[in-house]
C-alpha cells in the first residue's frame, strides 16, 4: 500500500502534554469502562524520534464493553471496524484472542488501541514502552531502523509494518528479559 508519506520526527515535547489532555477527554467518555488508559508508542519515550501520532491504550475488562461505545468517541476520532486484531509475534502460541482489540483514529494524530486486561497485546505495549525508557541504545536503534525504513520506502506503509513489526518483535524479546531481571510489573495507569 502507497499513500501519506511516512514521516518520522525528533521527540516533541509537547507529546506528553497532548496525551493528557486526550486521556482525560477519553476517560471522560468511556468512564468506568476503562481500568487504565496509557500513553503508548514511540511518543510515549522521551527522547525517541516517532510519527508525530499520539497512541492511547484504554485497558478494558472485557473486550465487549467498548462494542457499547460510540463510533465517535471524541470529535473525529471514529471507530475503525476493519481492525480487530494486532500483529501477533512470530512464534507465539496460545489463545487468539491474546491479540484482538478494538481501535479508534482520527486518521491524523490521534490513535486510540483498547484491549483485555490480562492479554498478550495489553501488556506488549506497556513493557515495549518501558523498555525502550530504561534503554537508550534500544530505543535509539529502534529509532534508527524507522528512520531507515520510511527512507527506503516512502509513502509504502506495508512495507514499513512488515519490517517494523518483527523488529519490534525482536526489541520485546530482550524487554522480556530485562523485565526478568529488574522484576517489572504494570505501573499505575497514566490518565
Amino acid at each position: 500500500m502507497s499513500g501519506s508519506p511516512l514521516t518520522i520526527v525528533d521527540h516533541d515535547p509537547s507529546w506528553p502534554e497532548r496525551f493528557v489532555l486526550a486521556g482525560a477527554s477519553l476517560r471522560a467518555v468511556v468512564g468506568d469502562d476503562s481500568g487504565r488508559v496509557d500513553h503508548i508508542g514511540s511518543t510515549s519515550v522521551p527522547g525517541l524520534a516517532a510519527k508525530d501520532v499520539i497512541d492511547i491504550q484504554i485497558t478494558v475488562a472485557e473486550l465487549d464493553v467498548a462494542d457499547a461505545w460510540p463510533d465517535e468517541l471524541l470529535p473525529g476520532l471514529v471507530r475503525r471496524s476493519d481492525i480487530v486484531t494486532d500483529h501477533v509475534p512470530a512464534g507465539s502460541a496460545g489463545d487468539p484472542a491474546d491479540w484482538a482489540k478494538r481501535y479508534w483514529s482520527n486518521g491524523a494524530d490521534l490513535h486510540v488501541h483498547v484491549r483485555a486486561a490480562g492479554r498478550a497485546n495489553q501488556r506488549y505495549p506497556l513493557l515495549f514502552r518501558d523498555y525502550l525508557r530504561a534503554d537508550r541504545l534500544a530505543a535509539d536503534s529502534y529509532a534508527a531502523i524507522k528512520r531507515a525504513l520510511t527512507s527506503a520506502a516512502p509513502g509504502d506503509w506495508d512495507t514499513y509494518y512488515d519490517v517494523k513489526d518483527p523488529a519490534c518483535d525482536l526489541i520485546i524479546a530482550g524487554a522480556e528479559h530485562w523485565a526478568a531481571r529488574v522484576g517489572w510489573t504494570q505501573p499505575a495507569s497514566d490518565a
